[in-house]
């Protein structure tokens, strides 16, 4: 990823032009750490959504991401598992059926009506959802 930041600027971009490539490598090392940092602490301060809550809210998802090894009939899939996945993933992906960045008619249908709180209510169900059966 650094060679892949630092080729693309010090063949293109002006942010390196003016530099010698050391320069061009620190400065790149020095975005990727920035990058990884605030990741980091994003994730750190993630709002937690209410599991109880999201119980009720989620039981539209589990007719289908609430039964093993369940397909769709059209367009021919395998329904993924929400149970234990992180939360950060869970409102990400709802977030972009919500915005029409993933096409999935049912999905993009259910996601439209939630808000943010729904979001992170199911996600935080979702992802706690089956710790008592291990």
């Amino acid at each position: 990823m650094l060679v892949a930041i630092c080729q693309l600027g010090y063949n293109r971009g002006a942010f390196f032009r003016s530099e010698n490539f050391e320069t061009a490598i620190m400065k790149a090392l020095l975005i990727v750490i920035t990058t990884m940092a605030l990741l980091l602490i994003a994730g750190g301060t993630y709002a937690a959504g209410d599991p109880a809550a999201g119980k009720t809210k989620a039981e539209a998802c589990l007719g289908c991401h609430g039964v093993p090894n369940y397909a769709n009939v059209y367009p021919q899939y395998r329904v993924p598992k929400l149970a234990g996945q992180r939360p950060e993933y869970i409102v990400a992906a709802l977030v972009d059926y919500q915005a029409g960045q993933r096409e999935h008619g049912t999905m993009q249908a259910n996601a439209t009506t939630l808000s943010d709180q729904d979001m992170q209510d199911i996600a935080a169900f979702m992802s706690t959802a089956g710790e008592d059966k291990q």
